[in-house]
């Protein structure tokens, strides 16, 4: 049985300590985070509190909290030989507290979104080969795809997934608002972006690469511009174009 506690209540937190709550041979010891409000969903169920010096020993805590706010938190916790993990893709392995590790679900999260935690890659780093057995007992009883990554593989994937999730949302963003501009549907897009998604996972995203930018089909190219009413749409548009173009020389 492996004692855990997480620190912080927002969407990463959230999930988790859904996940963990019905895992087995895992035991949630506390759940903190500042703002009492934030901690009612959990009160019937779990330990809380929002006193960190009230916090005690677990196998392990997660910090689940935004990225500016992890190394104060550690810097707060008065427990001596504490393990303590964070859950940030883009930050290094901290050294402030005596055991470090990192456990990095690389996903999406929204509050009121399910996962099924089942497929989630979980991004994994510690200090000592003990304290990473620890890790991977606690990663496998959540998930089947469970890897070692370093520091610097974990900070590439964060961004190569600001790439694929956070800026490919913001397009899907612009493209429902084109839609709605025009009275169309956005869900006669959904099998367009479904069947985007299985050939980029299927094959090499360059080999499948289609559209007017690399067929180089200026007068299409032309015409989708002047249909562009905002500035800044016309320059991801443009930028865009040139990135595929010149990728695919």
């Amino acid at each position: 049985m492996i004692s855990l506690s997480i620190l912080g209540t927002g969407n990463v937190a959230s999930h988790l300590i859904k996940v963990f709550q019905n895992a087995e041979n895992i035991k949630i010891n506390q759940i903190y985070t500042r703002t009492e409000a934030n901690l009612l969903p959990y009160k019937k169920e779990h330990n809380t509190t929002t006193n960190i010096d009230a916090l005690t020993p677990a196998d392990v805590f997660i910090i689940a909290v935004k990225d500016d706010a992890i190394t104060n938190l550690i810097e707060k916790i008065n427990i001596p030989n504490q393990f303590i993990v964070h859950t940030s893709g883009s930050l290094p392995l901290q050294t402030i507290a005596n055991r470090n590790g990192v456990f990095y679900p690389l996903q999406t999260f929204s509050k009121h979104t399910e996962v099924d935690f089942t497929s989630i890659p979980m991004c994994l780093e510690a200090d000592t080969q003990a304290d990473y057995k620890i890790l991977e007992e606690l990663a496998h009883a959540i998930s089947d795809k469970v890897f070692p990554t370093s520091s610097s593989q974990r900070k590439s994937l964060h961004l190569s997934a600001v790439f694929v999730c956070n800026f490919v949302n913001h397009l899907y963003a612009i493209g429902n608002e084109l839609c709605a501009e025009n009275n169309v549907p956005f869900e006669v897009l959904y099998a367009l972006m479904e069947e985007t998604t299985k050939k980029a996972s299927l094959n090499a995203p360059k080999k499948v690469q289609t559209g007017p930018a690399i067929r180089h089909d200026e007068e299409t190219i032309r015409q989708h511009l002047s249909q562009l009413n905002k500035p800044i749409y016309k320059e991801i548009y443009t930028l865009l174009t040139q990135s595929i173009q010149a990728t695919n020389e």
